[in-house]
């Protein structure tokens, strides 16, 4: 399993949970539970993320796997969330905004 340096993780993780939360919770409610009412990415590696779900306000930990399969690349990593979320809104029936 790929692994990547924690100043990578951290970066990313800043990133989703700065300026993705509604991707973050999009994800959560299509792959880990409809009813989710908050997520946070808390951690990634080579083979998908990890969010903190909350869900009746009890929060537990998911592993989503990324869509493509095992990545090693830190440049994989985007194209791979960006994949969840594509496959995010059309499980829920949400139009994806563009991705530029």
């Amino acid at each position: 399993m790929t692994t990547f340096s924690p100043d990578v993780v951290g970066a990313i993780l800043r990133h989703m949970n700065g300026d993705h939360t509604v991707d973050n919770l999009l994800i959560a409610r299509a792959f880990v539970n409809p009813d989710a009412s908050a997520s946070t990415m808390i951690d990634l590696d080579g083979e998908g993320g990890r969010w903190e779900v909350t869900v009746d306000g009890i929060a537990s930990n998911a592993f989503v796997a990324w869509p493509a399969g095992s990545i090693t690349e830190r440049a994989e990593v985007r194209r791979e969330i960006v994949a969840l979320y594509d496959a995010a809104c059309a499980v829920l029936g949400v139009e994806p905004r563009p991705h530029s």
